[in-house]
Parts: structure tokens; C-alpha cells; sequence
């Protein structure tokens, strides 16, 4: 029973403590033993609080005798990204410049929706330092590392979140998505995650310069994700660029969307190049099969080509300008416990003058104008979510391409999904971009698509 409880959905956990045939207490000590067995190699949490998240369970599961839950996620386990703040608990982000000892009274708003939901927060997962690489390792935790092959690396920055996720160390986390930070470590670890339009999870503290992170769901299905991004989009003032609650409800707009036709009347874009990527061969082949099945549940796919070649160079410029208004404030000896990698890109904008910088924002309007006409015709881009699989972290070299960067620069919802494996059993993603707000459609596409691939396995973890 234990290892169906770590494999299971949120929403599987949910209709089991509706029936009284599991309850919270039950599945947070099932995953607390998932950690404990299958942890420490890989390196996923900052922060576990046992015993605090099985006084929430125990809470729960009162609630739930009582026949009166709290909220749509009441006892299901959830984890937190480590840069959104936590109440009682240090948020480091990753940084050995931060001191823990707080005060931390605050919660972010996502980590406030969470706990109005119900949820069972135990834990905050890793991430690079300050969110700002695309691999699973900062100075203050070490090295996150896969879920499918601890030799590997999960990406980044929500490197902790994914690795959870896919492990079985609960159903469902919290990431942030700046420039691919949530889809391409979700497509090296076989999990969905989701990139909402800017603003519709609200964030607080909120983010001002260069690309800002958006908040939102990593989950192992796409209805499960569906439900997270329900619960995270409650309204919340602290956000000066919130954007009004969604209508309707993102869960019951998934309806049916499995089988055949399931798609009709969807019109499809697919570009496998972006123009300026090259992906590996198995992941074009995998890409051309993901087009072919979206064919067959109904879309119309059409290739297209699309005039983002230069949206790297305009991440890159946005990226060093958030990373020097980051540490603005640290001085010498605070720089030096830096990852250099870091520094580095601080460097970088610290160089910028202000022409440059606007000329990327200006760029950036741009970009976002150029998929807003793309959008006339077409109402879903699909591509991968990266050039390849996940590369080793020992001699690995670069990341591979990523085909996520723009997207978070015209700030639509963008999702990744598993379309398979490698022949080495490393995890493949597609990513399914869409108009602005437009999530519901994202999901439902991404839903479809699940329905009719062939699902991947758990990892075939190992114990610590």
C-alpha cells in the first residue's frame, strides 16, 4: 500500500480520503519513508519538517472524519520551491549570502493558497542560487541530482521540486519559471509542469527588473496540475501585476479531453527548430511522432517558422540585468560566497547601460507581438521542451538547447508533457505554448496528448 500512496496522484489521494480508504496521516508518513529510503542521493530538499507536516496531516485528517475538508488539496502533500516565502520557515534561495535565522512571518501568496487549500507543506525543495542557473546545484545545498539517473542532472533552477516530484517525496510541488526554470527540468524528469501567463499566480516579493519568475504547478499528471494552478490563482493583492481571477473553473474546462477528436478544430503550429535550435535525433523523432498523434485526436498541425532567432540574446540581456539587481546590496565578502556562474552574470549586467537594457525590453514587446500575430492563425504552438535529454553532471558540457526561453519573455502559459524516453531511458518533453490566459486550452491540449502516449514508469530509484 505504501508505494501505490507514493505513486499516486493528488487527485487519486483525494478520492481516497473522500472513500476513508487512506487517510493524510497515512500518505504523508508514506512519503516521508519515500525519503527516507530514496533521499539522500538525490538531493531534493533544503528543508523537511516531519513533525510539523504530520500535525497538519493529523489536522486533515480530522477534517476529513468530520466530513468537512478545508480545501480543494486538504491533505495532500506538497512541497515549495525554496525562493518563495514560507512562514516559520528560512527561505535561503539557494544562497549561502542569506542568513536563516529570519524572522520568516510571511507567506508568499502561492504558499498562502496552499495553506488555505489544506495542503500538507512539509518541505522546500532546492534550486540554483537565486533561480538564476539552468542546472540543479547552488552553494548552499550542493548537487541536486535525477530522479531517472542520479548521474544526471535534473536542471534548473526548480532542480528540487522536479526530482521530487518524480521520486514519489509527494504528488505535487511548487516551482518558478524565468527562462524554462520549470518546463525543461519538468522535460529531463518525466514530469508536467506549468508555466502560467504572468500575473496569474500571483508572487510577492514581486519582481521588477528583467525577466520575472512566474510561479506555478509540477505534478506527475497533467489533471493534477490543472488542480495546483486552481488553488495557486487565488487573487492576492500583494502583487502589483496580478491579473484578474480566471473564469470559470481550469479543472472542469479539461472536461473529456481524451480520445479521438478530443482536439478537433484545434489548430496546431509545430516547429521543431524555432529556427535556430538543432535537437538531438531522438528527440525529432519523438517531436514527429508527438505531431502525428496530435493529428489523429483531431488538431490541424501545420509547420511554421518563427521569427524568434535573436529572443536568446534578449533573455541573456534581461537575465544579467535581474542578476546584478539581485546582489546590488552584497558587499565583497558576501560576493565571494557567490556561485560564480552568478557573479558572473551580475558582472554582466552591471555593464549594461540603461539604452541597452530598454532596447531588450523594447525587444521583448516585440517578441511578444510577433506570437500575438502567430496566434491568428494558429491557437497552440507546439515544440520540444529541449534540444535533448538531460546531459551528465560530471563532463555533461552545455545544457542543451532549450526551446522555453521566449516564452517566458512574452510571458504566455507554456506547459511541458513527457513524449517519451530516450533509448537510455532519459525523459523527453513537448512543450505546448498558448495566447495569453489561455491555460485552460494549454491544459486540455497537454491533457489530450497524455491520454493517448504511452506513459513512462518510475524512475528506478535507489536507495541512500
Amino acid at each position: 500500500m505504501t508505494s501505490s500512496l507514493v505513486q499516486a496522484t493528488a487527485l487519486e489521494l483525494l478520492a481516497l480520503y473522500r472513500a476513508r480508504s487512506a487517510s493524510p496521516v497515512e500518505v504523508m508518513r508514506a512519503v516521508l519513508a519515500q525519503v527516507e529510503r530514496h533521499g539522500a542521493p538525490l538531493n531534493a530538499f533544503v528543508l523537511l519538517d516531519e513533525e510539523r507536516a504530520l500535525d497538519a496531516a493529523r489536522a486533515s485528517e480530522a477534517r476529513w472524519a468530520r466530513g468537512a475538508p478545508a480545501g480543494r488539496l486538504d491533505g495532500v502533500p506538497v512541497s515549495v520551491k525554496d525562493l518563495l516565502l514560507t512562514r516559520g520557515w528560512p527561505t535561503r534561495r539557494g544562497s549561502r549570502t542569506v542568513d536563516a535565522s529570519g524572522p520568516w512571518t510571511e507567506d508568499a501568496p502561492a504558499v498562502a493558497r496552499l495553506r488555505e487549500a489544506g495542503a500538507v507543506l512539509f518541505g522546500k525543495t532546492t534550486t540554483s542560487e537565486f533561480g538564476l542557473k539552468g542546472s540543479g546545484d547552488s552553494p548552499l545545498t550542493g548537487i541536486t541530482r535525477n530522479a531517472w539517473d542520479p548521474r544526471h542532472t535534473p536542471g534548473g533552477s526548480s532542480a528540487g521540486a522536479v526530482t521530487a516530484v518524480a521520486a514519489g517525496f509527494g504528488p505535487i510541488a511548487v516551482g518558478t519559471d524565468g527562462g524554462g526554470s520549470i518546463r525543461v527540468p519538468s522535460a529531463y524528469s518525466g514530469v508536467v509542469g506549468l508555466k502560467p501567463t504572468f500575473g496569474r499566480v500571483p508572487a510577492h516579493p514581486a519582481s521588477v527588473v528583467g525577466v520575472p519568475p512566474h510561479v506555478g504547478p509540477i505534478a506527475r499528471t497533467v489533471g493534477d496540475a490543472a488542480l495546483l494552478l486552481a488553488v495557486l490563482s487565488g487573487p492576492d493583492d500583494r502583487d502589483p501585476f496580478r491579473a484578474p481571477p480566471a473564469p470559470g473553473d481550469v479543472v472542469d474546462a479539461l472536461g473529456d479531453a481524451t480520445g479521438a477528436g478530443a482536439l478537433r478544430g484545434v489548430r496546431v503550429g509545430v516547429s521543431a527548430t524555432l529556427g535556430a535550435i538543432e535537437p538531438a535525433s531522438e528527440t525529432r523523432a519523438r517531436f514527429a511522432a508527438a505531431a502525428a498523434t496530435l493529428r489523429e485526436l483531431g488538431a490541424e498541425v501545420e509547420e511554421v517558422d518563427l521569427p524568434l532567432a535573436d529572443a536568446a540574446v534578449v533573455l541573456r540581456t534581461l537575465f544579467a540585468a535581474r542578476a546584478a539587481h539581485t546582489v546590488r546590496k552584497l558587499g565583497p565578502e558576501q560576493r565571494a560566497l557567490l556561485d560564480p556562474a552568478v557573479r558572473s552574470a551580475a558582472a554582466e549586467g552591471e555593464a549594461l547601460g540603461a539604452v541597452a537594457y530598454l532596447e531588450a525590453e523594447r525587444r521583448r514587446a516585440e517578441l511578444a507581438l510577433a506570437m500575438a500575430a502567430l496566434h491568428r492563425r494558429f491557437d497552440l504552438l507546439v515544440t520540444p521542451t529541449s534540444a535533448g535529454a538531460a546531459p551528465p553532471i560530471e563532463g555533461g558540457g552545455p545544457l542543451p538547447g532549450s526551446f522555453a526561453g521566449p516564452f517566458s519573455l512574452t510571458r504566455q502559459p507554456a506547459l511541458s508533457v513527457p513524449m517519451g524516453a530516450t533509448s537510455a531511458g532519459l525523459p523527453l518533453g513537448l512543450q505546448i505554448v498558448g495566447r495569453h490566459f489561455e491555460e485552460a486550452l494549454v491544459l486540455r491540449a497537454a491533457r489530450a496528448f497524455e491520454s493517448a502516449s504511452v506513459p513512462l514508469q518510475a524512475p528506478p530509484l535507489k536507495g541512500g
